[in-house]
């Protein structure tokens, strides 16, 4: 409920008056506009939305000037250490970690509608084999629409869950089908004795005719990097997610909404620009040159995962996944010159006032590259698997709309185009 009012000044002074102020319970508060354009006239200009609060939310909490992140309340660095990927989709979904029995029979829900119909497997053949993982992902997940559409209400409570728990569980293997179809490997199924994690992993990279071994390294690695990128507040996939889902579209139209938002280079394919960075660096002997570079508002060249949207501060992520990219280039004995470059380059960067001053500090993008890379996954996969995870926050963003009655969302414009005017006549 608003608990404060403002007084607005407006600039042409033709109208006064006062606006809610509505608090949440941690974080800013926010101006209460709704009834700005009906009461005095006027809009309310934002491009990019960058102040504006598009919803209410329960489920992440960013504190950017603090470095903070909170699912339902928890940092996420004690989630990365403590909990697993299941226990997070259980929490972003339910609000509450799950107790006594909950966790095994979320697990058996998940396996057991892991599998994707036989119908849905056919689809990858329509692809071509050099088609991006991402493209197919738009496009087998907007099809599984076709699949649950007459089992689905969503006006129904359970059938939601149902739909939601599909969604999160169909995943891993559609995303893994995506890369065994672009190397014309058979596709593996969902494995009843492995968790979220290790499944994925099994059906991305084990052989049709070999057991696979899981490394629980490299699970516990991959675990966390599901637990990193889950929820991310009101991101452009995520808004994208809401605004379809405020038309009352199916879920797995939205999700496949929001995989094409994800897909754009400037939100999820990050990780894969440092890479090139890095290559492009080549040695910690060129890093003083590419500072410069960095700096010189005339070069291209640009510092890629240092500095975010919303951080202004130490990305909480970078840190648990610096952590992570170290023990497994460690554990697999691999000497990484990237991982070098990296360290170094993020140790000079921040004793250099450039960057310290506009705080470019390194977000999560920046070492999870590397990490990926070194556990096996081709750089076309990296968006893939951040929309594997994504899912999740999608999917809880997806449920708590469902709760709410406020419409389809229709933003409004500031239009600066020509002014009415008539067809010329014909002569």
């Amino acid at each position: 409920m608003p608990s404060k009012f403002v007084t607005p000044t407006f600039s042409n002074e033709t109208t006064q008056g006062s606006l809610p102020l509505v608090e949440g319970t941690i974080g800013p508060a926010a101006v209460d506009i709704q009834t700005l354009f009906t009461n005095h006239g006027i809009l309310a200009f934002d491009p990019g939305f960058r102040s504006t609060a598009s919803c209410k939310s329960a489920i992440t909490f960013v504190d950017g000037d603090n470095g903070v992140l909170l699912y339902r309340g928890y940092p996420i660095e004690e989630l990365a250490e403590h909990a697993s990927f299941t226990e997070v989709v259980y929490l972003l979904m339910h609000g509450e970690l799950p107790v006594n029995d909950q966790l095994s029979g979320f697990k058996k829900d998940l396996l057991y509608y892991s599998l994707l119909h036989d119908q849905v497997m056919s689809f990858y053949r329509g692809f071509r084999r050099d088609a991006h993982p991402m493209a197919v992902m738009v496009g087998v997940v907007g099809a599984l629409s076709a699949f649950y559409h007459d089992s689905m209400d969503t006006q129904n409570p359970e059938d939601r869950q149902r739909a939601a728990i599909r969604l999160i569980a169909k995943m891993p293997m559609l995303a893994a089908a995506s890369y065994t179809y672009s190397i014309g490997r058979p596709q593996r199924y969902p494995n009843s004795q492995l968790d979220y994690a290790s499944n994925f992993l099994q059906m991305m990279f084990g052989l049709p005719y070999r057991e696979y071994v899981v490394d629980p390294v490299l699970a516990r690695a991959f675990d966390v990097i599901l637990i990193l990128h889950a929820d991310h507040e009101q991101n452009a996939s995520t808004s994208t997610v809401r605004l379809a889902a405020s038309s009352g579209a199916n879920p797995f139209a939205c999700v496949a909404a929001g995989i094409a938002s994800l897909w754009g280079p400037a939100h999820g394919g990050a990780n894969e620009a440092v890479l090139k960075m890095l290559h492009e660096i080549g040695s910690v002997e060129n890093i003083p040159k590419a500072l410069a570079r960095a700096k010189d508002k005339s070069d291209s060249f640009r510092l890629m995962g240092f500095g975010h949207r919303i951080y202004k501060n130490f990305d909480p992520r970078s840190r648990v996944i610096q952590v992570q990219a170290k023990k497994v280039l460690e554990h697999l004995g691999i000497d990484d010159p990237l991982l070098e470059i990296a360290m170094r380059l993020e140790e000079i960067a921040l004793q250099d006032e450039y960057f310290v001053e506009r705080k470019l500090y390194p977000n999560v993008d920046f070492y999870s590259g590397i990490l990926l890379r070194a556990m096996g996954f081709p750089t076309n996969m990296f968006t893939a698997v951040f929309a594997l995870a994504r899912t999740t926050g999608w999917v809880s963003h997806w449920l708590e709309l469902q709760g709410e009655n406020h419409g389809i969302d229709r933003p409004r414009q500031l239009y600066v185009g020509s002014p009415r005017r008539s067809y010329p006549s014909k002569s």
